[in-house]
């Protein structure tokens, strides 16, 4: 069986988060991030649901998350999964979009996943410079027009791929945000959102994609990779951020990320080692 390696880095110049995920069998149950995802399946097959919809993917599909795109994958056959992709944050995304429209407006992914051999043609190379610390502008060129040719293809408002909440769970939202670190309860959740327990997990699950409990893992998870990033030690995190232990911590991160938090912080510490 295909040995399992996982490896990512942060382009310093770019600003994005590039990783590569090789013969991996690891499912991530749903959950969803605060950034943009577009990303590549090198090989292998996997049953992915994003907003209450399923995909079979495979090789050569182009896999592209909005902020906020709820999902989930397993695998559909008994080999394994071979994958790359980036991860770029909404204010990056921000700058990239006003360089290729000329308008201060996030763009939207119209779908989930895509065939498009120009978009392909740009986002393989791409990556493999970023992989291997490619300095030269041909870097920045290629991820210009791949993300020109993503929006002139697919783009669409932000704003219109986020779906219309109703106001009681939006201020779920808003006290899951503010109190994510401390120890949370489902009366105090529907208390200030003003809903009853049964009421607050059918409404919040339809709009959101995701239960109440699962969109504090994923703020939580969020957090810590901030706070990994910026060099704190995976014990400190997890206290930071509410998990119990660090057992608990490393279990979660690890599902959602498929990174434990200390290779995820070893990478950032490393690449700020070799600034000096």
């Amino acid at each position: 069986m295909k040995k399992e390696t996982k490896t990512v880095v942060y382009d310093d110049e770019l600003r994005i988060e590039a990783y590569r995920f090789e013969g991996t069998r690891q499912p991530f149950p749903n959950h969803f991030h605060e950034y943009y995802v577009i990303g590549f399946v090198e090989d292998g097959q996997r049953i992915l649901s994003c907003r209450n919809k399923e995909y079979s993917i495979e090789r050569g599909n182009i896999i592209l998350f909005n902020p906020g795109d709820n999902h989930a994958c397993v695998q559909s056959d008994d080999g394994t999964f071979d994958y790359r992709g980036f991860n770029i944050s909404k204010s990056i995304m921000l700058d990239l979009a006003e360089e290729v429209t000329g308008k201060w407006q996030l763009p939207g992914f119209s779908k989930n996943v895509i065939n498009n051999d120009e978009i392909t043609c740009y986002l393989r190379p791409l990556h493999e410079m970023v992989m291997n610390g490619i300095s030269e502008f041909g870097k920045e060129e290629s991820l210009l027009f791949l993300i020109s040719a993503l929006i002139q293809n697919y783009g669409q408002s932000f704003e219109s791929c986020v779906p219309e909440c109703r106001q009681e769970i939006e201020k779920a939202c808003e006290f899951i945000r503010q109190h994510f670190s401390e120890r949370i309860y489902l009366d105090q959740i529907c208390r200030y959102a003003g809903l009853s327990k049964s009421t607050l997990l059918r409404a919040f699950t339809k709009s959101k994609g995701v239960t109440p409990y699962r969109y504090l893992e994923t703020i939580r998870i969020n957090k810590a990779k901030e706070l990994l990033g910026n060099g704190m030690q995976p014990a400190e995190a997890a206290m930071q951020t509410g998990f119990s232990d660090q057992s608990h911590f490393t279990n979660y991160f690890n599902s959602f990320i498929g990174l434990t938090p200390g290779v995820y912080r070893d990478i950032f510490f490393d690449r700020d080692k070799d600034g000096e």
